[in-house]
């Protein structure tokens, strides 16, 4: 049934070759979380190791192993592609690091401070698929290595280490009632799940996705792996259309449930963290939080164990992600609505329409000739979540046609 499943000897090789770059990341537990849950919550802090990320772990791993060092090719627009850059650095490899078009300055730069003179950067694609698919090619071509981001045997028994780590860092391992686990291609779920599973196996292993990319969950109910056709790249560090071959028997062995988390939660729960704790964690890092929601009433007075899988959260996306928090609580509403085009129209549904809390944050309109009405696109604020029904009824009562919009990308 398994051509590949990862051996306990091999995650401790693999955890003696990862101490050479850095100590065990910290598992702490969380007091006030524990208290909110009413449970033991314990956090494990990959977002603080040299490349902010659990990354690391599976690149470093793979290319240690590898016995020629002529090069290597990978592809990531992040974590993956930082971990593998600080790789050739410290081994002396030289790199190809493939990476979409539309990846962020930041991002590439960090790849280029980690990986110094090895590694080349090639942006190419408009997509993460695309610019893989160009990756492997070029690869094939050149006759070197590539470092698959999650699909490999080295890759997850690095990323194993995690689970490893857990184990020998909780007070009570052997009592630990769950583990949170964020999945994105699955090699980080896959690794840590092998090895607790087989030192613990009475552990839940819990799978956290985004909703908007759920590659696993449809996996599971398809009952084998299949390509989603489109995804939501927000939580873009566990964002992918499929998942890992080896990865995916691996989880369908060993995963007791997986949770799906809307966009709009992971934004509410990243603003949370850092107004709370002073974290900074990016989208992919809060998955197994948001899951603490998910399962409240379950892990009452149980241990819990939530892997931070990263923390290279992006200050520019920061208005993004409070608009998505807004908006998934119900503080923040898009509508096309249409008015006559006369003078005083809108003064009237400001008037009508609007509470005196109310407020205004968005406003478009494009005059029409010829026509009666016109369209205006208009977001607004409310105080409390309740507010927006009396405005949706005050548009029913005036005869206001109107279209509810998710968010400014709608329109």
């Amino acid at each position: 049934m398994f051509p590949y499943y990862p051996k306990i000897n091999h995650i401790l090789h693999a955890s003696k070759l990862i101490q050479t770059l850095f100590n065990y990341t910290p598992l702490t537990q969380h007091t006030d979380l524990s208290s909110k849950y009413k449970s033991n919550i314990f956090l494990k802090r990959e977002d603080l190791t040299p490349v902010r990320s659990y990354k690391i772990r599976g690149a470093f791993n793979k290319m240690s192993s590898l016995p020629n060092k002529n090069g290597i090719v990978t592809c990531s627009a992040g974590n993956h592609a930082q971990g593998v850059a600080f790789s050739c650095n410290r081994l002396s490899i030289q790199g190809d690091i493939f990476m979409p078009k539309i990846t962020t300055k930041q991002k590439i730069d960090k790849v280029k401070n980690f990986g110094g003179s090895y590694v080349n950067i090639f942006l190419e694609g408009s997509n993460f698929d695309e610019s893989f698919n160009i990756a492997k090619k070029h690869s094939l071509e050149n006759k070197k290595e590539f470092v698959h981001p999650f699909d490999d045997e080295k890759v997850i028994e690095g990323q194993a280490t995690v689970g490893l780590e857990i184990f020998k860092q909780h007070p009570t391992p052997r009592l630990i009632d769950y583990i949170f686990v964020p999945i994105g291609g699955g090699g980080l779920s896959a690794g840590l799940s092998s090895y607790i599973k087989e030192i613990n196996p009475k552990t839940k292993i819990i799978g956290v996705e985004p909703l908007g990319a759920p590659s696993m969950t449809e996996a599971f109910n398809a009952g084998k792996v299949i390509t989603l056709n489109k995804i939501n790249t927000f939580v873009d560090g566990a964002s992918v259309k499929t998942v890992g071959d080896l990865n995916y028997k691996i989880c369908k062995k060993n995963i007791d449930n997986i949770l799906l988390v809307n966009e709009g939660h992971v934004c509410s729960k990243i603003l949370e963290m850092y107004n709370e704790s002073g974290y900074i964690i990016e989208p992919a890092g809060v998955l197994s939080l948001c899951a603490l929601d998910l399962m409240q009433e379950e892990i009452v007075n149980k241990n819990v164990v939530c892997v931070i899988s990263g923390g290279n959260s992006d200050v520019f996306r920061m208005p993004e992600i409070l608009e998505r928090s807004q908006i998934y609580h119900g503080l923040k509403h898009y509508f096309k609505i249409e008015l006559p085009q006369r003078a005083g129209a809108l003064k009237e549904f400001i008037m009508k329409c609007l509470g005196p809390n109310d407020d205004i944050i968005y406003f478009r309109y494009t005059k029409l000739i010829n026509k009666e009405t016109g369209p205006i696109i208009i977001g607004i604020d409310v105080k409390e979540p309740s507010d927006v029904h009396s405005i949706l009824e005050n548009m029913t009562s005036y005869d206001i046609t109107y279209e509810k919009l998710t968010n400014i990308n709608d329109i």
